[in-house]
């Protein structure tokens, strides 16, 4: 998932601003007691969403996949006062976990917590989206973009998270074509071709891709 020399990412974390004590307990208590830790956003990809929140000052949030909910954390620190973030996971054994992580940073009130089918919940949250941010199953990436992206005002955001898949985009760096590289590669290039939006594929971590709706 890394691609940046060990060092020079050190380097560069160590000249970002740090984590807040909660995300710093949120990461640690992530990767002791919860599988596939390397999905977390951590520290340098976490202060890039809530810079990017900040700048966007959004007044509603989208996240599909709320994981352990760093990355929601983030972005709910650019969350306008009296804005709501919703965020959106399958995985029921995690939400009082994260329930309570939202609630010691005093943010129940501001962040709308399903768990389910995003598939499902996604048409019926009547909200026209500031930021939208994807990090779920990459088999529906296309899919959800295409719900989202008439929810999103213009001049509003989707980013979305493992666009370089470990390095696997590229054939050099994969064994075989499978279903999730395949998907992501689609993504990746329905995105780029898409003219109502502006893009950047950002080499950060696993790969962001920061699409602009005009």
């Amino acid at each position: 998932m890394e691609f940046i020399d060990e060092e020079l990412l050190q380097y560069a974390e160590e000249h970002t601003s740090p984590e807040s004590d909660l995300l710093h307990k949120v990461n640690r208590e992530t990767h002791l007691n919860v599988l596939r830790p390397r999905m977390l956003s951590g520290h340098q990809q976490g202060r890039l969403l809530s810079m990017f929140s900040k700048m966007i000052q959004p007044r509603q949030i989208l996240e599909i996949g709320t994981y352990t909910g760093y990355s929601a954390l983030c972005m709910a620190e650019g969350l306008q006062t009296g804005g709501t973030l919703h965020t959106i996971d399958i995985n029921e054994e995690l939400e009082e976990r994260v329930r309570g992580y939202f609630e010691e940073a005093g943010l129940s009130g501001s962040i709308n917590y399903h768990i389910g089918n995003a598939l499902e919940i996604i048409p019926g949250i009547g909200a026209s989206f500031d930021l939208v941010f994807i990090d779920a199953d990459k088999i529906n990436y296309a899919t959800y973009y295409d719900m989202v992206i008439d929810k999103v005002r213009a001049g509003g955001y989707i980013i979305a998270d493992n666009v370089l898949w470990s390095g696997k985009v590229l054939e050099k760096y994969r064994r075989k074509l499978d279903e999730d590289t395949k998907a992501v590669i689609d993504f990746n290039k329905k995105v780029q071709d898409d003219e109502r939006v502006e893009n950047i594929l950002v080499p950060i971590r696993d790969g962001l891709m920061v699409a602009r709706k005009k």
